[in-house]
C-alpha cells in the first residue's frame, strides 16, 4: 500500500543513470521523482536525526543495528566501546546507514493508494577511524551540544581514561540517497468520486518538559528551557 522510504535496488538494473545520483547503487528507481541527491537535503535529513540504523554482515549474519549520530561537516559520526563489535566491522567492508522522518500518514481513496510522508536518506560506503585527538575530542563536544545546544560547556569534560576507551567512526556523505514524499493523496481518477474522507494524518516528534533528577537541586537552566520550548 505505501511505497518504499528508500532507494530500491531490487528492481532490474539498467545501464540509465538517474541525473545526479553519486553511484548506481545509490539511484532511486521505484517512485524516482521523489529522489533527492543534493548534499543540502542529505544534510537536513541527517540533521534533524539522533538516531540512525547502520546494516552490516559478519560471521554470525546479518545485523542492523540503530545507534546515536550527528553529521560534523561532510561527514556523519558514531561513537562506541573499544571493544564493540560493531564497529570493528564498520571498517572492513561497505555498509548502508539509513534514517528516516515520519512526516504523516496519507489516506487515499482506495486502500492501495494509501501512503505516508516521510524523508529519508541511505548512506553507503567504508567507516574509518577517527585517529586524531584533538578531532576526536573536538566532533565528541559537537554531538553533546547537538543533543543539547549549550550542554558541553556545563557538564565535566570527558577525562584521558574515557577518551582512551571510546572509538569515534565516521563516514563521508558523498555517496547517499534521499527519498521525500509530501502533500497529499494521489487517487486514481476512476476513484475520486469514491464517498471515503481524504487527506493526511501529519505526524511530528514532540519535546516535552524536562524531568528533574530527583537527586538534583538544581533549578532547571535556560539553555534547558529553550530545548524543551523549542
Amino acid at each position: 500500500m505505501t511505497e518504499a522510504v528508500a532507494a530500491d535496488t531490487a528492481a532490474p538494473a539498467d545501464t540509465t543513470t538517474f541525473a545526479g545520483a553519486p553511484s548506481e547503487r545509490t539511484r532511486v528507481r521505484r517512485v524516482a521523482e521523489n529522489a533527492r541527491y543534493d548534499a543540502a537535503s542529505v544534510h537536513a535529513i541527517v540533521d534533524d536525526a539522533y538516531l540512525c540504523h547502520i546494516a552490516f554482515s559478519d560471521d554470525k549474519g546479518s545485523h542492523c543495528i540503530p545507534t546515536a549520530c550527528w553529521r560534523d561537516g561532510g561527514h556523519l559520526y558514531v561513537h562506541g566501546s573499544n571493544g564493540s563489535r560493531m564497529l570493528r566491522r564498520l571498517v572492513e567492508s561497505d555498509i548502508c546507514v539509513t534514517i528516516t522522518h515520519l512526516d504523516g500518514l496519507v489516506m487515499a481513496r482506495s486502500a492501495f493508494n494509501h501512503s505516508m510522508n516521510y524523508r529519508s536518506v541511505m548512506i553507503y560506503g567504508r567507516f574509518e577511524k577517527v585517529t586524531d585527538e584533538a578531532h576526536k575530542r573536538r566532533t565528541m563536544e559537537n554531538f553533546m551540544d547537538k543533543l543539547l545546544p549549550g550542554r558541553q560547556a556545563e557538564v565535566r569534560a570527558g577525562n584521558d581514561k574515557e577518551y582512551a576507551a571510546t572509538t569515534v567512526l565516521r563516514i563521508a556523505l558523498d555517496e547517499a540517497a534521499c527519498k521525500v514524499r509530501a502533500g497529499a493523496p494521489n487517487d486514481d481518477a476512476e476513484d475520486m468520486a469514491w464517498p471515503v474522507w481524504a487527506g493526511v494524518l501529519p505526524f511530528e516528534r514532540s519535546r516535552q518538559a524536562p524531568l528533574t533528577d530527583p537527586a538534583c537541586a538544581l533549578e532547571v537552566p535556560d539553555y534547558v528551557r529553550r530545548w524543551s520550548e523549542g
